[in-house]
């Protein structure tokens, strides 16, 4: 059987297995992703939060001079926002390594501290998210002041 002739779309000048660039075509690329080893090294939840990995070893080096700009403070707000992104990164570890049993713990341990952490910050502060809201609450989503007007998430 004789094999069908791809078809280039109909704008396009560039081949088979190639794509556009801005005046040029170039080969498409195919890309590498190293599959993790069980119980690799973590990050802690801020350092997460700023390397936008909890891994090192997925750590990019391009990152660092964005990482170098973007210092955050240590504030309530934003320590939840470092366990929800560990509690995020270690979801995706565990979708394939579910039979490593120390990130398990962690990732229930930080689970745990998250939902004391925004228990906290919302009886202080409010919701934090519309999903939070409740039906005797009415909805107040837009309900003055913010937290940050009076500096609510130190």
């Amino acid at each position: 059987m004789e094999k069908p002739e791809q078809s280039k779309p109909e704008n396009s000048t560039c081949g088979v297995g190639s794509g556009t660039l801005p005046g040029a075509c170039a080969p498409l690329a195919f890309p590498y992703i190293p599959m993790q080893e069980n119980n690799p090294s973590r990050y802690s939840q801020m350092e997460a939060l700023e390397t936008g990995t909890l891994f090192p070893g997925l750590n990019l080096p391009f990152k660092e001079a964005i990482q170098a700009r973007t210092k955050l403070a240590n504030t309530a707000l934003v320590e939840l926002m470092a366990l929800d992104f560990a509690i995020d990164e270690l979801g995706l570890y565990l979708t394939t390594h579910a039979q490593d049993q120390e990130a398990l713990q962690l990732y229930w341990s930080y689970v745990q501290l998250s939902r004391e952490g925004r228990e906290k910050y919302q009886k202080m502060y409010g919701p934090l998210l519309q999903t939070d809201l409740t039906p005797e609450e009415g909805y107040v989503w837009l309900k003055d002041p913010w937290p940050w007007d009076f500096g609510g998430n130190d």
